[in-house]
């Protein structure tokens, strides 16, 4: 069993940067393909991006070149930094986890509450 609380989120202007924290405990992260998804009001969850236990990146090609997946074992914590934000990123941000990296949410059994992040123009 694993517990995720994500934090960073907040109200930022078009352009700037801020990093989100998923902290988790329980079960052996190390082991855990970690991803964050986003859902914008009125649309579905969508992949963001996703790191694998042997560190691996995937993203989504909207955010590819902007946002950067990262993880930290021995803090039991993983990052997403974003850059260039701009309004469409506006959404909450979930921390998902689970033994495999997939795009669909279905992939994960593991899930934070989100954050939520909000850009203005």
């Amino acid at each position: 069993q694993v517990q995720l609380v994500e934090s960073g989120g907040g109200l930022v202007q078009a352009g700037d940067s801020l990093r989100l924290s998923c902290a988790a405990s329980g079960g052996t992260f190390s082991r855990y393909a970690l991803a964050w998804f986003r859902q914008a009001p009125g649309k579905e969850r969508e992949f963001v991006a996703g790191i694998r236990s042997t560190h691996m990146t995937a993203y989504a090609d909207s955010v590819k070149g902007r946002f950067s997946i990262s993880r930290d074992n021995a803090k039991k914590t993983v990052y997403l930094q974003m850059n260039s934000v701009n309004v469409e990123d506006t959404a909450v941000y979930y921390c998902a986890a689970d033994w495999g990296i997939g795009v669909f949410p279905r992939a994960y059994q593991y899930w934070g509450r989100g954050t939520q992040v909000t850009v203005s123009s």
